[in-house]
């Protein structure tokens, strides 16, 4: 991919850092190790975000929170269905994190796609490049699989009738993923960054984006580009009241070439409440359709039932200390 794009390996977890949170993502192990390649390769990448949720913000802002029940929250989509459950918020106001379900819950798991869209592949989508994957909602469609789809503003945008078509579909529901795909916290995987104050515009365009375009079923739920946030870019976005939802396993379907390291990656880290982090963008992850089809019959031959996130919030979050 050409370094001009600004977004595809935040898909994957790279490391994490204490005062700045940013979701782990495996590198593929070609990836270029000198500076300047390197910056190119992650501007490249981060078309299709993801990371690990279990990074030492997440755990501190949900744990929490994780022994007081979820509350009802009317969704930023005036066609939504019935209000998702959040998270109450943080102490300050800021916004809550979540990062996977209760352990005890029984075997839950929830499948969630970052559709990601950045300012320069508008035209890399008109010259026939995809930054959407039909086929994966069809198979989720086809084996009856429940799914949170966090979108873009500028996917949405893209692709409105692919959004409109998830939304109206009862067996998924439709998360932010911001408007632009920029980072709300720095360093984030070579990402450039939200104006400083502009978070909470950025987040609101992106549900603006959703209303227009008449997408339905819209939750209160957002994911942070590259799973980087801090404490300041928590209390900001305070007032928009959704709750913020990373992840606990990692798939790994960020450019990767073959679909079984991915799946046997996923069913290695699966357990009750799991969160799991995946991406509907052929450009950026053109294995996880066949993925997919590898993860669902076995982790059900396991006895998982999957769920969307809204399923596992309701449920309560995990407790403080619960890996």
């Amino acid at each position: 991919m050409r370094a001009v794009s600004v977004q595809a390996r935040a898909l994957r977890p790279t490391g994490e850092n204490l005062s700045v949170t940013r979701t782990p993502r495996t590198l593929p192990r070609t990836a270029p190790r000198s500076g300047a390649v390197l910056a190119a390769v992650l501007c490249c990448a981060l078309a299709a975000c993801g990371g690990s949720g279990g990074s030492h913000a997440a755990e501190t802002s949900s744990g929490a929170r994780g022994s007081r029940a979820a509350s009802p929250a009317v969704s930023p989509s005036p066609s939504a269905a019935p209000a998702a459950p959040t998270l109450p918020p943080a102490p300050g106001g800021a916004v809550p994190v979540f990062s996977h379900g209760s352990r005890d819950g029984g075997k839950r798991v929830a499948l969630t796609f970052d559709a990601d869209m950045t300012a320069d592949q508008g035209p890399r989508a008109a010259r026939g490049e995809h930054f959407d994957n039909p086929g994966l909602v069809e198979t989720l469609r086809r084996l009856k699989v429940p799914a949170t789809v966090f979108m873009t503003g500028r996917w949405a945008e893209q692709y409105p009738d692919q959004a409109r078509s998830i939304g109206a579909d009862p067996l998924f529901e439709v998360a932010n993923h911001s408007y632009s795909h920029h980072a709300f916290s720095t360093p984030c995987y070579g990402l450039p960054a939200v104006p400083r104050g502009g978070a909470r515009a950025d987040v609101e365009r992106a549900f603006a984006v959703f209303r227009r375009a008449g997408v339905e079923r819209v939750v209160p739920y957002f994911r942070f580009p590259g799973g980087c946030h801090d404490a300041t870019v928590l209390r900001e976005l305070g007032p928009t009241k959704v709750t913020a939802v990373q992840w606990d396993v990692v798939s790994g379907d960020a450019f990767a070439k073959q679909a079984g390291p991915v799946a046997a990656q996923v069913l290695s880290q699966v357990k009750p409440g799991s969160v799991v982090v995946m991406h509907c963008t052929r450009s950026a992850a053109p294995t996880t359709q066949e993925a997919v089809e590898r993860v669902v019959p076995e982790l059900r031959a396991r006895g998982y039932e999957f769920v969307r996130v809204s399923d596992l919030v309701g449920a309560g979050a995990h407790q403080p200390g619960t890996p």
